[in-house]
């Protein structure tokens, strides 16, 4: 379906050539006025689960922001492309790790691969919802043959508590959140980061226990 919306204050060109970053979050945000927004968001959703390295999330916001009464449809979209695609992820793992699937993901890390043999359903889950790599747990259930149903029950519950609660947030308070965002852009960048290292140290700590 086309996207529509009315056009969005661009910020000062100035502030946009000084800062990459932010240039970026302007281009993802004209996606929502693209006629094709929908579908470059169920595309990257789906290339993400087993090869693309952006993840969706960040046009699901950009979307929701512009158009936040589309919030859940968007968040529908993003959980359906999401979990298809971890369904190729997990083929890909199964039938071609050795020609395809170690040159995505490289090898397993050992910890990873104990947890996911022991408790695939949980990792899935929480790799599902956190901002890290979705593909290392899609292509590693199918090189380790685990359960394809494990595979999709996890990621679609985590995949949508994710998309969901972005849609949440969005729908309720997409303005304000647009406002705070274009206002502190920078400190926003660092709390992302802050954030998504924090996750990684805990999930490192939590592979290894």
């Amino acid at each position: 379906m086309a996207d529509s919306a009315p056009a969005t204050t661009p910020a000062p060109a100035a502030t946009l050539a000084k800062n990459p970053l932010r240039r970026l979050y302007h281009w993802i945000l004209s996606w929502a006025h693209h006629p094709w927004g929908t579908l470059a968001l169920a595309v990257f959703a789906f290339l993400d689960s087993f090869i693309f390295p952006i993840p969706p999330l960040f046009l699901q916001v950009a979307l929701s922001l512009e158009r936040p009464r589309r919030s859940f449809w968007y968040a529908t979209v993003d959980t359906v492309a999401s979990v298809a695609g971890a369904v190729v992820g997990f083929c890909i793992g199964y039938a071609l790790w050795d020609s395809v699937g170690v040159r995505i993901v490289g090898p397993i890390p050992d910890p990873i691969r104990a947890r996911l043999q022991a408790d695939a359903f949980t990792v899935t889950l929480l790799y599902s919802f956190v901002p890290l790599p979705f593909k290392l747990i899609t292509l590693g259930s199918g090189f380790l043959h685990l359960s394809l149903g494990t595979l999709l029950l996890a990621s679609t519950a985590g995949r949508s508590a994710r998309f969901f609660t972005l849609a949440l947030l969005c729908y309720f308070m997409g303005p304000r959140v647009k406002v705070f965002i274009e206002r502190y852009f920078n400190g926003v960048c660092l709390g992302i980061g802050a954030l998504v290292l924090a996750v990684l140290a805990v999930m490192k700590f939590w592979a290894q226990a």
